[in-house]
């Protein structure tokens, strides 16, 4: 994936699955549209009223990821997917080493996307499915200052902690098949102790720089 799309995925999924501490109870007796409507909306007004976060304050910003974002995505079935066949050979402990590496790659994406939120504005599509649905697809697009509108869709799965989000779709490209394709060059290559050596790598890489969303 391009780094501008990764960002775009990261900052889409970052307005997407913020949320304050008090509204967080209530979120899984949301239907899954008007969750994601109604906390984007929550949180690009934040952002953009943030000037620590826009200046790209690490600390501010890794503490917003991993107390408002991460708790609606779902890292470990983001992580099965993308790892596919391999997944099911993975040892118990490699799995969780696995499942780690990529969601400290996706806190530091996350983190990144974050302090470029500017002018965005996100329009929603009708829902379609059933109200017994457990795993939807949400529809919108991202509405940018300059150029065409970026299609993104949502896929959401509904488990005992509510909806959470498992993969990303940006102008037809799945966010969980682009690294898949990753994911199994790599382990055809060096095993799964070779891809969780280069995500833990590229994560350290990022951890010394200064936050900005990585390129894939």
């Amino acid at each position: 994936m391009k780094p501008f799309m990764h960002l775009i995925a990261a900052a889409a999924v970052t307005a997407a699955f913020s949320t304050s501490v008090i509204a967080q109870p209530a979120a899984s007796a949301e239907a899954p549209d008007v969750l994601v409507k109604r906390i984007s909306a929550e949180v690009i007004d934040s952002v953009k009223g943030d000037k620590d976060i826009q200046s790209g304050d690490r600390s501010k910003i890794m503490g917003l990821v991993n107390s408002k974002i991460l708790p609606y995505v779902d890292a470990e079935k983001m992580t099965q997917q993308a790892a596919g066949r391999h997944w099911r050979t993975a040892t118990p402990d490699q799995q969780k080493r696995l499942t780690t590496e990529f969601r400290n790659l996706l806190v530091y994406t996350y983190s990144g996307a974050l302090s470029t939120i500017k002018n965005e504005t996100v329009e929603f599509k009708p829902m379609r499915g059933a109200a017994t649905d457990t795993d939807v697809e949400v529809r919108s697009q991202v509405n940018v200052s300059r150029g065409e509108p970026i299609t993104l869709n949502y896929r959401l799965a509904k488990g005992s902690n509510g909806w959470k989000i498992y993969d990303v779709n940006i102008l037809g490209a799945w966010l969980v098949e682009t690294y898949k394709s990753t994911f199994n060059s790599e382990i055809s290559k060096s095993g799964v102790d070779g891809l969780i050596k280069r995500l833990a790598d590229r994560n350290a890489q990022l951890a010394s720089k200064p936050l900005a969303a990585p390129s894939k």
